[in-house]
Protein backbone atom coordinates (compact mmCIF):
# COMPACT_ATOMS: atom_id res chain seq x y z
CA UNK A 1 0.00 0.00 0.00
CA UNK A 2 1.37 3.57 -0.36
CA UNK A 3 1.79 5.84 1.87
CA UNK A 4 -0.72 8.57 1.06
CA UNK A 5 1.86 11.25 1.85
CA UNK A 6 3.81 9.98 -0.62
CA UNK A 7 1.13 10.06 -3.12
CA UNK A 8 0.70 13.60 -2.52
CA UNK A 9 3.95 14.15 -3.10
CA UNK A 10 4.09 12.21 -6.58
CA UNK A 11 1.19 14.17 -7.94
CA UNK A 12 2.42 17.39 -7.05
CA UNK A 13 5.71 16.64 -8.40
CA UNK A 14 4.05 15.85 -11.97
CA UNK A 15 2.10 18.87 -11.36
CA UNK A 16 4.53 21.15 -11.09
CA UNK A 17 7.02 18.92 -14.05
CA UNK A 18 3.90 19.37 -16.11
CA UNK A 19 3.34 23.06 -15.68
CA UNK A 20 7.26 23.88 -16.49
CA UNK A 21 6.52 21.53 -19.23
CA UNK A 22 3.40 23.67 -20.77
CA UNK A 23 5.88 26.92 -20.05
CA UNK A 24 8.87 26.26 -21.54
CA UNK A 25 6.75 24.26 -24.81
CA UNK A 26 5.19 28.06 -25.83
CA UNK A 27 6.42 29.17 -29.02
CA UNK A 28 6.41 32.68 -28.53
CA UNK A 29 9.78 32.50 -26.93
CA UNK A 30 12.52 30.21 -28.22
CA UNK A 31 14.34 27.76 -25.45
CA UNK A 32 17.00 29.93 -25.55
CA UNK A 33 15.21 32.86 -25.11
CA UNK A 34 13.76 31.68 -22.03
CA UNK A 35 17.13 30.34 -20.60
CA UNK A 36 18.97 33.45 -20.84
CA UNK A 37 15.56 35.32 -18.89
CA UNK A 38 15.95 32.55 -16.42
CA UNK A 39 19.68 33.14 -16.03
CA UNK A 40 19.39 36.63 -15.34
CA UNK A 41 16.63 35.92 -12.92
CA UNK A 42 18.49 33.31 -11.32
CA UNK A 43 21.93 35.41 -10.78
CA UNK A 44 19.43 38.49 -9.81
CA UNK A 45 18.27 36.64 -6.97
CA UNK A 46 21.35 35.18 -6.16
CA UNK A 47 20.14 31.74 -6.26
CA UNK A 48 23.49 29.66 -7.46
CA UNK A 49 22.45 26.16 -7.35
CA UNK A 50 19.24 26.54 -9.84
CA UNK A 51 22.15 29.05 -11.77
CA UNK A 52 24.58 26.01 -12.26
CA UNK A 53 21.80 23.76 -13.71
CA UNK A 54 20.73 26.08 -16.08
CA UNK A 55 23.95 26.90 -17.09
CA UNK A 56 24.73 23.26 -17.83
CA UNK A 57 21.61 22.78 -19.45
CA UNK A 58 22.09 25.52 -21.98
CA UNK A 59 25.63 24.24 -22.69
CA UNK A 60 25.15 20.86 -22.87
CA UNK A 61 22.18 21.51 -25.50
CA UNK A 62 23.92 23.95 -27.28
CA UNK A 63 21.62 26.94 -26.49
CA UNK A 64 24.84 28.97 -25.51
CA UNK A 65 28.49 28.75 -26.82
CA UNK A 66 31.49 28.94 -24.69
CA UNK A 67 31.66 32.48 -25.46
CA UNK A 68 27.80 33.42 -25.34
CA UNK A 69 28.25 32.08 -21.61
CA UNK A 70 31.00 34.22 -21.02
CA UNK A 71 28.56 37.10 -22.67
CA UNK A 72 26.33 36.83 -20.53
CA UNK A 73 28.78 37.18 -17.39
CA UNK A 74 29.70 40.79 -18.56
CA UNK A 75 26.75 41.91 -18.90
CA UNK A 76 24.67 40.46 -15.50
CA UNK A 77 27.90 41.26 -13.98
CA UNK A 78 27.04 44.89 -14.88
CA UNK A 79 23.15 44.65 -13.42
CA UNK A 80 23.34 41.71 -11.10
CA UNK A 81 26.42 43.37 -9.00
CA UNK A 82 29.89 42.53 -9.40
CA UNK A 83 29.69 40.12 -6.75
CA UNK A 84 26.93 38.09 -8.03
CA UNK A 85 29.11 38.60 -11.53
CA UNK A 86 32.02 37.21 -10.19
CA UNK A 87 30.17 33.96 -8.77
CA UNK A 88 28.61 33.62 -11.91
CA UNK A 89 32.12 33.98 -13.94
CA UNK A 90 33.39 30.95 -11.64
CA UNK A 91 30.64 28.97 -12.51
CA UNK A 92 30.64 29.47 -15.90
CA UNK A 93 34.74 29.12 -16.28
CA UNK A 94 34.30 25.78 -13.53
CA UNK A 95 31.56 24.41 -15.95
CA UNK A 96 33.66 25.17 -19.34
CA UNK A 97 36.33 23.04 -17.84
CA UNK A 98 34.71 20.32 -16.69
CA UNK A 99 32.94 20.56 -19.97
CA UNK A 100 36.18 20.01 -21.79
CA UNK A 101 38.05 17.22 -20.24
CA UNK A 102 37.62 14.28 -21.82
CA UNK A 103 35.01 11.52 -20.58
CA UNK A 104 36.57 7.93 -19.47
CA UNK A 105 35.77 5.43 -21.99
CA UNK A 106 33.48 2.53 -21.06
CA UNK A 107 34.90 -0.27 -19.46
CA UNK A 108 35.55 -3.05 -22.30
CA UNK A 109 33.68 -6.26 -21.51
CA UNK A 110 35.48 -9.16 -21.48
CA UNK A 111 34.47 -12.90 -22.26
Amino acid sequence: MTDPAMQTVDSFGMMAERQFADVWARTVLSVRERRMLLLGLLVGQGLDEMTEVQLDAALRTGELSEAELREVVVFLAHYAGWARGSRLNEQVESLIERARRPRPAPPEHTS
